[in-house]
């Protein structure tokens, strides 16, 4: 379990903004004038910073003499087959935000490159609490359960939102969700390889033939954690949730399972919400059990239970090591957002042994 010393460094590290790196500086005035001509009622002078916490699509605070925005954009540079698809974040959060689902407003897609050399969007700057540790440190016993009852609450309203209602139902491809993406990590891990896993290459072998056969299709998120939403300041209430990169119609166990892996995630290095849930007293924190937290979300999406739990998350271990050995290889290739990408190849390995412990359990030989 993480002490309030280490929350303070998780804090520092990917909290706040900083000064645009060099790699990834563009035209600002070319942009005021994008915006200027673009978004009802903006107004320059245009001051840019770099958000610390991306790791992936590199993100922006556009500050305004009146307001404050966001811009995500597509990283330059050598980058995998259907990564940073910014154009997906952008329709599914503006589809979602059209039914008051906690999401930011949007203002803007664009597609022309020659404004700041890839793709972007932009929408409003939420203001309020991002938390790093899943502890909650400095929170009582009763805040704590308050939080955890409401991100489980946000989860169980999206998989329950009509996805074809709000326009989204071309958004990804209903059926085979597990089929496809472990399809897709598998060839994204093996685009980024810089190391021989033993476990990683028995879960791509084992993975696909061993799918539980109920398909049910909903709007996923696809990195639901703790440090992807924005707290109100004061309650404990989620204002937004953030980055949809990953986002698409799939099964809604699979992002359950994902976001539960906190529970079962082994203790290992330091890294942006991902920290490990293993070893925390939960009776004294206020923290629900894997148990209770999935039963919450089983009366909130009225099911009796999750089977093929064991499955689950050995899929879930086999797809973030897919995504960490992304970030190595971004790396490799010079595109990773994040000064601090590097240190996430270390997680690679141990996610990929716990997965395969969750495959054998699952009657993996």
């Amino acid at each position: 379990m993480n002490n309030d010393n280490e929350e303070m460094t998780s804090t520092e590290k990917f909290t706040g903004t900083m000064n645009v790196q060099e790699k990834l500086k563009f035209p600002e005035k070319k942009l005021q004038e994008y915006l200027s001509d673009t978004v009802p009622s903006f107004e320059g002078p245009l001051t840019v910073k770099e958000f610390k916490g991306g790791q992936s699509n590199p993100t922006y605070q556009l500050i305004t003499p009146n307001k404050k925005y966001v811009l995500r954009r597509k990283p330059p540079g050598k980058l995998l087959p259907s990564a940073h698809a910014v154009d997906r974040e952008y329709k599914v959060i503006t589809a979602l935000n059209s039914v008051n689902f906690a999401v930011p407003k949007t203002y803007c897609m664009c597609e022309d490159e020659s404004i700041i050399g890839t793709i972007f969007f932009v929408m409003e700057m939420v203001d309020g609490r991002i938390i790093w540790d899943p502890t909650l440190p400095g929170s009582t016993p009763e805040i704590r359960k308050e939080i955890f009852t409401e991100k489980n609450r946000t989860l169980a309203e999206l998989h329950n939102t009509n996805f074809e209602k709000i326009g989204l139902g071309d958004f990804g491809k209903p059926g085979n969700y597990f089929s496809r993406q472990i399809s897709r990590w598998t060839k994204q891990y093996l685009a980024s390889e810089t190391q021989d896993i033993e476990s990683m290459q028995a879960l791509i072998e084992w993975l696909p033939s061993n799918i539980p056969g109920k398909d049910e299709t909903s709007i996923v998120h696809g990195d639901y954690r703790i440090d992807n939403m924005v707290l109100h300041p004061t309650q404990s209430k989620v204002l937004a949730v953030l980055d949809w990169e990953l986002s698409t119609l799939g099964h809604p166990l699979g992002d359950f399972t994902y976001h539960l892996m906190q529970w079962f995630m082994p203790d290992i290095a330091n890294g942006a919400g991902t920290q490990s849930l293993s070893n925390a007293n939960f009776k004294e924190l206020g923290i629900p059990t894997a148990e209770e937290y999935i039963r919450m979300y089983c009366e909130k999406t009225n099911r009796k239970e999750i089977e093929n739990i064991d499955f689950y998350l050995a899929y879930n271990f086999f797809r973030l090591a897919g995504i960490l050995q992304g970030i190595l290889g971004r790396v490799r290739d010079g595109t990773a957002a994040s000064e601090h990408a590097e240190a996430q190849g270390d997680r690679v390995r141990p996610l990929a042994d716990a997965g395969w412990e969750y495959a054998k359990r699952a009657g993996a030989i």
